[in-house]
């Protein structure tokens, strides 16, 4: 039998809120800079997996309609 696929992946991924945004240098409150994002996301190591997961759960944002 095939295993489950977890369904709140999204809570497990994210192990230190705000750990991004303290090493990236941006403001509590404020969105952090695209342009930041995506070079730190062609880094390796832990900071770039950080950068490349949160570009992806920006993607996931639902539009209020």
């Amino acid at each position: 039998m095939a295993k489950k696929k977890k369904k709140d992946w999204i809570k497990g991924a994210v192990k230190k809120k705000g750990a991004l945004r303290k090493e990236l240098g941006a403001k509590k409150g404020k969105p952090i800079p695209k342009g930041k994002l995506k070079a730190a996301a062609k880094k390796g190591g832990k900071l770039g997996k950080q950068a490349r997961l949160a570009i992806t759960l920006g993607k996931m944002k639902k539009k209020k309609g």
